[in-house]
């Protein structure tokens, strides 16, 4: 009997260990169906995101780059275009990302946890908006899709990193 209670036991910490862990979620993909493939997924091992480059056209999302920590991402993307940046304060962290779309990206606007907005492109196109599945978690990485300009943007969330060696 003992030890039936012990394999209860075990089985319920072991099924509240595997809820507690679930942090990350994903969003998108928003945007049209041409390009190449990119993702984020790598640089995020590099800390949080901590700056956007984002360059913009009269009509689209032409291109994008991250800082992850202190380390740039790959530029994706087209080269036509005004290139706006834009620096994170220090432990802030994007918590929704809205955009706009048709065929390709239009719009993309970051909303953080200190409650700026940070906007870029024209406002046209079909519309969405993009936040975390779970609590207490922040946008960690971006992937998509992109040529000349970024055709699709998707979303990765998860918690802050809980230590971060070159931020």
């Amino acid at each position: 009997m003992l030890a039936i209670a012990l394999l209860v036991l075990l089985c319920a910490s072991a099924s509240a260990n595997s809820i507690q862990s679930r942090s990350s979620s994903f969003s998108g993909e928003y945007g049209g169906k041409g390009g190449k493939r990119f993702s984020h997924s790598g640089n995020q091992l590099d800390g949080p995101i901590t700056a956007l480059r984002i360059r913009v056209s009269r009509n689209f999302i032409v291109g994008l780059q991250v800082r992850y920590g202190t380390v740039w991402s790959d530029y994706v993307g087209g080269k036509s275009g005004e290139l706006e940046e834009i620096f994170l304060h220090p432990g802030e962290s994007v918590i929704q990302v809205t955009g706009r779309y048709k065929y390709y990206m239009k719009q993309l606007t970051f909303v953080t946890d200190k409650g700026r907005y940070l906007p870029f492109g024209k406002n046209s196109g079909t519309s969405f908006t993009a936040v975390p599945l779970h609590p207490n978690t922040v946008l960690r990485y971006i992937s998509g899709r992109s040529g000349s300009v970024i055709d699709a943007i998707s979303l990765h969330w998860d918690t802050y990193p809980s230590q971060c060696n070159t931020c």
